[in-house]
């Protein structure tokens, strides 16, 4: 995560605390804070999870890329794109029976690589940040319940501060990029 969405993130925040202390509501500041701060680490937990599984797929995945990846191959099994197959010898038309086998074939092997990706992907969707984030949360929430001081609307607006910050955020970078 960039120095530049935190910023925006803890500027959205202190704008939101400016605004608890000028109308007074050191309840709605608490809520704000406890629920910001949960929603944050989920945040953070849920980007360093993936940004590790990104990097370790990364690391072992081969440097030599002829353009004609483990995708194409699932699509062209015939090689009939394939850089390595001349043109001449690529086969015109298919029967129906071929086109069904290979609509079978791909469904198969498209379920197979889901639950490939899902198993990959479990490190970034259960990282010890992520879910310390979840702790957090819950146990912020039943905090603010069990001593009278739950507030659901400032505990809601706390919560959605980090994704509306990540929205404001992309505009921010679309208009850079538009410049």
């Amino acid at each position: 995560m960039t120095t530049k969405a935190l910023k925006v993130f803890f500027i959205v925040d202190i704008g939101v605390i400016l605004f608890c202390l000028l109308s007074g509501r050191t309840d709605w500041l608490l809520n704000t804070q406890i629920a910001f701060f949960s929603s944050l680490m989920v945040t953070l937990g849920s980007y360093m999870g993936y940004k590790r599984n990104i990097e370790k797929r990364a690391h072992t995945q081969s440097s030599y890329d002829d353009g004609y990846d483990e995708l194409d191959q699932m699509d062209d099994q015939f090689d009939l794109y394939s850089p390595d197959v001349p043109q001449d010898e690529v086969k015109e038309q298919m029967s129906a029976e071929e086109i069904k086998e290979e609509i079978a074939k791909s469904k198969k092997a498209l379920k197979k690589n889901n639950l490939k990706n899902f198993a990959g992907g479990m490190g970034g969707m259960a990282s010890l940040y992520r879910l310390a984030g979840y702790a957090g949360l819950v146990i912020g929430f039943f905090y603010l319940n069990n001593n009278g001081y739950l507030h659901i609307f400032s505990y809601i607006f706390g919560f959605i501060i980090v994704p509306v910050s990540a929205l404001i955020l992309q505009f921010i970078i679309k208009k850079e990029e538009t410049n």
